[in-house]
């Protein structure tokens, strides 16, 4: 039976040179096909969203580029906040840091006066909407696209807030796993305190995505490849060595349970011609 290491070479087999070369093309193609004077980026000073700005300040050149970077007063770690500045200085693009703090913060006193306290999910989720409205605010105002940082493991599990991050116009990683993702931000020159750096929303103090999901994305991203790229059933994918089967199951009810954050909203049909609008 195959194994963990052995899917995980596959994954990591990909072309990066190809990979730069189709994404950068697809940036480019979008933007024009909008007729969108600028790219619009939020940026964290993760992989995702650094690897997102890499490509799309190559495809489109710097001065077609906005990075914002959106940090929240005693959640976002300082040493995002240096990352995200250091990585826009190094490519030379215009950017723009948001406090998202105060807005966040209003909405949820306003919303306390209504008797309703919110946990930290649902007050996370909160900033992630902010943040998409705030890309949208500038993507308006100046003619731009919001380009979104999303990788294929987070679409498949619904690893992210619906109308939130998940909330763009196009997604150049979408059809990369995140350990392909971190494998493509080195290649393409990112440091090494953001390509290494674990993986997280930033929604609350202390938030990190493998401890949250109660795996690894190297353990995500086996279970994925093997159920979309290698056909395998979910029972095969038990037998796979270094996977446990309580993993699988996992990965398989995430799946389930965020399907409703990869299909849009439902409509109530009650014409024939209301059957084409969905």
């Amino acid at each position: 039976m195959i194994s963990m290491d052995e899917i995980l070479r596959r994954i990591l087999s990909f072309s990066r040179g190809l990979a730069e070369k189709e994404i950068e093309e697809f940036i480019r193609e979008k933007i024009e096909e909008a007729g969108s004077r600028y790219g619009i980026v939020g940026i964290s000073g993760g992989i995702d969203s650094s690897t997102t700005l890499a490509l799309a300040t190559r495809a489109l050149g710097k001065d077609r580029v906005i990075a914002v970077i959106m940090p929240h007063e005693g959640i976002t770690p300082e040493e995002d906040v240096e990352d995200a500045l250091s990585l826009v200085r190094s490519l030379g693009v215009k950017h723009m840091l948001v406090r998202v703090s105060p807005a966040c913060e209003r909405i949820k006193y306003e919303l306390k006066g209504q008797g309703l306290i919110l946990d930290h999910k649902a007050y996370g989720n909160i900033i992630a909407r902010v943040r998409m409205t705030t890309l949208y605010a500038i993507a308006n105002s100046v003619g731009g696209l919001v380009i979104g940082t999303g990788d294929k493991s987070e679409l498949l599990i619904g690893y992210f807030t619906k109308y939130g991050d998940g909330g763009v116009d196009i997604l150049p990683l979408g059809d990369l796993y995140k350990t392909q993702v971190r494998a493509l931000g080195k290649y393409l020159g990112l440091p090494s305190r953001i390509y290494e750096k674990p993986s997280s929303p930033r929604l609350w103090p202390g938030q990190t995505a493998e401890g949250e999901l109660r795996m690894s994305y190297r353990e995500i991203d086996t279970v994925l490849y093997a159920l979309f790229e290698l056909g395998m059933k979910p029972d095969e994918v038990k037998q796979i060595k270094g996977i446990e089967p309580s993993t699988v199951d996992r990965v398989m009810e995430l799946m389930r349970r965020s399907e409703h954050k990869r299909r849009t909203p439902p409509i109530a049909v009650l014409s024939d011609r209301a059957k084409g609008l969905m």
